[in-house]
């Protein structure tokens, strides 16, 4: 009995030897292995390591091309910058009272003297020809010598727009009205609706001309007469014209039968007449 109880023994301190070693086993495996510990660091370098956030704001701003000024300055610069815009205003203000002054000035001492001036050359000037026929280029110099005239025209000119041929002026509309109204615009002109007299003023105007035309011919009773109460001469009347009372002048046709007949209340162009005198 005795035997088995030192075997029981035994082999129960065996069994308690194994499993305290599989303990310390499974103990060792979960702790993990301690790093050494390391050395302190220098003072010195723990501080370049952790280097102050200002030092790095002061830098970015001091660099920064937006950093702001203090507010004083910016008004002292706005303040003279409007001082120097308001001297040169200034300045430009008086430059021009002066210049108005001098004109002024001007004006006044020149009206008088081209007033003495007229009534100076109005003494000494001779008379002046008439213009029935056209004067040459000595005479104008003579009569005009501040004014250049055309040799070729004479002494006077048409208007822009007209055409000249001998000593009338002629007009060619670009509207319409009809005969009576077109006779009032010729009148507000200074001249009538055309009167055509000979085949060179014919065949001028026919040239000259791209549409129908009123010309100064209107039949009174059965007397057809011009604008200037001449009676009528020489016609150039197309065939089969209608029994109408004013005549048109087509440049569409030929020169000797481009005259037609229309009722005087028909709207067509028409052609203006200014002596020159």
């Amino acid at each position: 009995m005795e035997m088995e109880k030192i075997t029981a023994e035994k082999e129960r301190n065996v069994e308690d030897e194994e499993a305290s070693k599989v303990m310390l086993e499974v103990k060792t495996e979960a702790e993990p292995e301690k790093e050494p510990e390391k050395e302190p660091e220098p003072e010195h370098y723990s501080k370049l390591r952790s280097t102050s956030e200002d030092v790095y704001s002061e830098a970015y701003y001091a660099a920064s091309p937006f950093k702001t000024r203090p507010a004083g300055s910016q008004n002292q610069g706005n303040v003279r910058l409007y001082r120097a815009a308001c001297i040169f205003l200034g300045i430009i203000c008086l430059v021009l009272l002066l210049v108005i002054g001098i004109l002024c000035l001007k004006l006044q001492t020149g009206s008088t003297v081209c007033a003495e001036t007229q009534e100076t050359t109005a003494i000494n000037r001779p008379t002046i020809p008439s213009f029935d026929q056209t004067c040459s280029f000595e005479e104008c110099q003579a009569h005009f010598q501040m004014i250049q005239p055309n040799s070729k025209l004479g002494c006077q000119q048409c208007a822009n727009g007209w055409l000249r041929l001998g000593q009338s002026c002629f007009y060619l509309s670009r509207f319409r009205l009809s005969w009576d109204e077109s006779q009032r615009n010729c009148t507000a002109r200074g001249g009538s609706l055309a009167v055509i007299d000979s085949l060179r003023l014919q065949n001028f105007l026919t040239k000259e001309g791209k549409m129908k035309y009123w010309i100064g011919l209107r039949r009174q009773g059965a007397t057809w007469t011009w604008v200037n109460n001449a009676a009528l001469r020489q016609s150039y009347w197309g065939d089969n014209m209608p029994e109408e009372a004013c005549g048109i002048l087509s440049s569409e046709g030929p020169p000797e039968k481009n005259w037609m007949r229309a009722s005087c209340e028909f709207y067509t162009y028409f052609i203006c007449q200014v002596q020159l005198q």
